[in-house]
């Protein structure tokens, strides 16, 4: 655990301050996953998307003949 990691009672302080209440079990649980979400954006954070464009530059087209593989 390092020292910017989220307790327990402060997890259930910051929910509390927004309105969810939790449970004395489930303080633990919501820190630790707090903390792993805050991990893997940092890991984001230090990407390089250089020319990468933005997603609202991409357009999905069909091609004649073929089948969309996914559903929106």
């Amino acid at each position: 655990m390092s020292a910017d990691d989220l307790t327990p009672p402060e997890a259930a302080r910051w929910a509390g301050r927004a309105g969810l209440p939790l449970p004395a079990d489930r303080h633990a649980a919501v820190a630790a996953t707090v903390n792993h979400i805050h991990s893997v954006v940092a890991v984001l954070r230090e990407l390089d998307f250089a020319d990468t464009p933005p997603a609202a530059a991409y357009r999905a087209e069909e091609t004649e003949g073929e089948e969309p593989d996914a559903t929106v």
